[in-house]
C-alpha cells in the first residue's frame, strides 16, 4: 500500500518489538525514550517458558550497540503482566566506518529531529499486542484440535502481512513492515505451519548489514526538516553503495496472487516476488519478477484473474504522469502492452479495482499525494484532499488506449477495496465495495475508520450513477467465491472491524436482496478477546460455477486469542447460518495480525 511513498523516496534518491514465542506479546518500549536507546535489534523467537509471578521490574536499560556485537532482545510477560527484558549478544563482523556514521546520524534524526510523537507512527502503539513481530518458523506440525480438515483444503493457505525484521529506530507505520508469509500446508488431514520473510532486496541488504538501512517510506518524511534530513541521509547511503534503489525498495507485505503457474508475494511499491512451496511445507523466495522485462517499476497488490479465461488484469499508479497505467497478462503469464491513463489528472491512492467481463473499473478517491501537508503540516506524503470529488473510471478491459475511458463523479465514494463487479443489461455495470465514511482517518487513525458496504450501479449510456446501501455495519476485507470474479455474485464474506484493524468476526452478506432488506444471512464472532484476519473462501468443488454452488465451500482464517496468547486456523462451513466451525488447528505459536491471504490448491502447487 505504499506506491506513492516509495516513488517519492525514489525521486529523492534519483534527481533524474520485539517478539518471542511467549504466549502474550507486550508493549514495545519507545525507541526515543532516553532509557531505551537502541541502534538495531534483531528479532529472535525463543521457546516459551513458564514464569512465576514477580513484581514489576524497573524500566529496561539497554545500552547502545557495540561495534562487534549484534543485540538480541527478548521481552517476556509474567502472569502478573510484569515485563522481563533480557539481552544477549553475539559476535558479528565489525561495521564499516560509513555504516557507523550513517547509523549515528539516523539515531540523531530519530531522537531529536523527528521522534515518533503521533500514535500512528509510534512503535509502542503500532507494534503492541499481536501486532508485534515474530521471527521465522520452519515447517512445524500442528494438531487438529476440533473436527476434521476437509479434503478440498489440501494445499496451502498463506497470509501476508507486515513484520519488521528489526525493531524500528524511529517513526514506524503499520504499512512499513517487511513482508512475512504464514503458510498452513494441509495434506491428508494433517497441517504444517511455516512462517518466512519474503526475501526482498531490502530484506537481504538489511540482514547483511545487521541494521536498518532503508527509510520507512510511510513514516519517515514528516515535515520539511525530517524530509530533508532523511532524504539526504538516504541519498548518501545510495552514493556510498549501501543500497541501490534500482533493485527495488518494496516490502512485498500486502497480498499474494497465483497466475501463469507462478505464486507471487505482492506490494504495490515494487515488482512481484516469485515464491516456491516445497513438499515439506516451506516457502522459498525465488526473486523479483519483471515478466521478461515487460513490467516496469511496480504493480498493484490486487490483480484480478478471470476464472473463465485465465487472464489476469492489473495496474500501477504513481505520483508522476501517467498517474494510472492499466495492463493484463495472458493465461501463460506473458504481459501485454501498457495502456496509460492520462485522463486521471492528479495522483490518487488507487489500492484496488474491479473487473467485469467487459470492463475494468477504477476508483479515484480523496486520498492522494499531499506534499504541502507533508512539508508544512508534518504529515505523511500521502494524505486526504477534502475538496476533491471522487470519480469512477470505466474502460473496456481489452482497450488498446484510453480513448474509450469514461469517468463518473460519485461524491463521497471513497473505497480502498473492491469486492466484485459484473455487467447487467447492455450498458450497465454493478460494483460492490465498502465505502470509507471517514476517509481522513484512513492512514493515521484506523480505529476511527468506518466502512459501509454499498452496491453501485453505473449506466454507461446515460451517465447516471445510483448507490444502494448493503450494510451499515463496519466491515472490510470482503471476499467472494474466486470462481465468480467478474460475474454476478450473491454472497460475500467480510471481516467485522472492532475497530479496524482488529477483526472480531466474519459476516456473510446476501447481495441479491432489495434495498431495505437485512442482508446478513450468517455471522460468526470469534469471542471475547479473540481477533482474526481477512476471511478467504475455498470452494468445495473447484471450477463449479453453477449458481447453486456459489456458497458451497468453506471460509478460512487465522484467529488469535489475546487472553491465552494462542493462535488457531479456523475452517467454517460457508452454508451454515452460524458459519459453523468444522475444523480448528492449534498453531505452534502466535500468528500476528496482517493483511491479505490466498489459498493455493495442491494441484496448482504442483504446477509451479
Amino acid at each position: 500500500m505504499d506506491a506513492f511513498s516509495s516513488s517519492f523516496l525514489s525521486t529523492l534518491l534519483h534527481p533524474k518489538l520485539l517478539s518471542s514465542t511467549n504466549t502474550k506479546p507486550t508493549m514495545i518500549p519507545s525507541p526515543h525514550t532516553p532509557t531505551f536507546h537502541v541502534s538495531s535489534v534483531r528479532i529472535e523467537e525463543q521457546k516459551p517458558q513458564q514464569k512465576t509471578a514477580s513484581p514489576p521490574p524497573p524500566p529496561p536499560q539497554i545500552k547502545p550497540q557495540q561495534p562487534l556485537t549484534k543485540a538480541t532482545t527478548t521481552i517476556e510477560r509474567t502472569p502478573l503482566a510484569s515485563t522481563k527484558v533480557t539481552t544477549t549478544t553475539t559476535r558479528r563482523a565489525e561495521p564499516s566506518l560509513p555504516t557507523t556514521i550513517f547509523n549515528t546520524l539516523d539515531e540523531f534524526i530519530n531522537n531529536f529531529i523527528d521522534p515518533p510523537l503521533r500514535s500512528s507512527v509510534d512503535p509502542r502503539h503500532v507494534l503492541a499486542d499481536n501486532f508485534s513481530p515474530v521471527d521465522e518458523l520452519p515447517p512445524t506440525d500442528c494438531p487438529v484440535i476440533e473436527g476434521n480438515l476437509p479434503s478440498c483444503l489440501d494445499g496451502a493457505y498463506i497470509r501476508n502481512g507486515p513484520n519488521p525484521q528489526y525493531l524500528p529506530r524511529g517513526p514506524y507505520h503499520l504499512f512499513d513492515g517487511d513482508g512475512m508469509l504464514h503458510s498452513l500446508r494441509v495434506s491428508g488431514g494433517r497441517a504444517t505451519l511455516c512462517s518466512r520473510f519474503v526475501k526482498t532486496y531490502k530484506y537481504n541488504v538489511e540482514r547483511n548489514a545487521g541494521s536498518p538501512i532503508f527509510p520507512n517510506v510511510f513514516s519517515s518524511f514528516n515535515g520539511l526538516t525530517a524530509t530533508v534530513a532523511r532524504g539526504a541521509l538516504s541519498a548518501v547511503r545510495v552514493l556510498s553503495g549501501q543500497f541501490n534503489p534500482a533493485n527495488g525498495i518494496g516490502l512485498a507485505n500486502t497480498s499474494l496472487a497465483f497466475f501463469g503457474n507462478r505464486l507471487f508475494a505482492l506490494g504495490e511499491s515494487d515488482l512481484p516476488y516469485t515464491l516456491r512451496l516445497t513438499p515439506d511445507g516451506d516457502i522459498k523466495t525465488i526473486g523479483r519478477h519483471s515478466f521478461d522485462g515487460e513490467l516496469f517499476m511496480s504493480m498493484t497488490a490486487h490483480p484480478k484473474t478471470d476464472p473463465d479465461t485465465g487472464e489476469t488484469f492489473a495496474f500501477r499508479y504513481g505520483p508522476v504522469p501517467p498517474f494510472l497505467t492499466f495492463f493484463r497478462f495472458n493465461p501463460d503469464g506473458s504481459k501485454q502492452p501498457d495502456v496509460p491513463i492520462f485522463s486521471m489528472t492528479s495522483p490518487s491512492f488507487l489500492h484496488d479495482f474491479a473487473i467485469t467481463k467487459k470492463y475494468a473499473i477504477f476508483p479515484e478517491i480523496q486520498i492522494g499525494m499531499n506534499p504541502a501537508d507533508m512539508i508544512f503540516g508534518g504529515g505523511s506524503p500521502v494524505g486526504t484532499n477534502p475538496g476533491k470529488v471522487p470519480r469512477i473510471g470505466v474502460i473496456p478491459r481489452y482497450a488498446k488506449d484510453e480513448s474509450e475511458m469514461k469517468w463518473f463523479e460519485v461524491p463521497g465514494f471513497n473505497i480502498i477495496h473492491a469486492i466484485n463487479a459484473w455487467d447487467e443489461e447492455e450498458d450497465v455495470i454493478v460494483m460492490i465495495a465498502p465505502n470509507i465514511l471517514s476517509v481522513e482517518h484512513t492512514l493515521d487513525r484506523t480505529d476511527l475508520v468506518h466502512a459501509s458496504v454499498e452496491k453501485v450501479r453505473i449506466d454507461l449510456k446515460t451517465g447516471i450513477v445510483t448507490r444502494f446501501p448493503v450494510s451499515a455495519r463496519n466491515m472490510d476485507f470482503g471476499v467472494i467465491n474466486p470462481g465468480f470474479v467478474a460475474k454476478k455474485t450473491r454472497y460475500s464474506y467480510l471481516a467485522i472491524g472492532d475497530p479496524m484493524p482488529k477483526i472480531s468476526g466474519v459476516v456473510k452478506l446476501d447481495l441479491s436482496g432489495s434495498e431495505h432488506e437485512e442482508r446478513t444471512v450468517a455471522c460468526r464472532m470469534f469471542g471475547e478477546g479473540c481477533y482474526g484476519g481477512e476471511p478467504f473462501f475455498v470452494a468445495r468443488e473447484p471450477g463449479n460455477s453453477h449458481v447453486a454452488a456459489e456458497d458451497d465451500g468453506y471460509v478460512v482464517t487465522y484467529v488469535h486469542d489475546e487472553n491465552t496468547g494462542e493462535s488457531r486456523y479456523l475452517v467454517m462451513d460457508a452454508k451454515s447460518p452460524s458459519l459453523e466451525i468444522v475444523a480448528a488447528v492449534k498453531l505452534p505459536r502466535r500468528v500476528p495480525y496482517g493483511f491479505h491471504g490466498l489459498f493455493v490448491r495442491e494441484s496448482d502447487i504442483r504446477k509451479m
